[in-house]
């Protein structure tokens, strides 16, 4: 499907530590922009929460503490 865009659009999506906004933090982002001739430009980045991600949430995403020990944080 093709977009009649004058504008570059961008969607994003994020795996986190769990759902609580408060607590719970980023582990990867996505961002997906779709120019306006149609071609897509992808980003993915793990980034290090700095908190254990429960192993009930690691099975969901598939992202486990072992995966973003080196990664940088989300503040750097």
């Amino acid at each position: 499907m093709n977009l009649n865009l004058t504008k570059p659009l961008a969607f994003f999506d994020l795996e986190t530590t769990g759902i609580n906004v408060g607590s719970d933090r980023i582990v990867e982002i996505s961002i997906v922009r779709v120019n306006i001739d149609n071609t897509t430009d992808i980003l993915t980045k793990k980034v290090n929460p700095t908190i254990q991600i429960p192993e009930f949430t690691s099975k969901i995403h598939g992202i486990y503490d072992k995966d973003v020990i080196d990664c940088p944080t989300f503040k750097s």
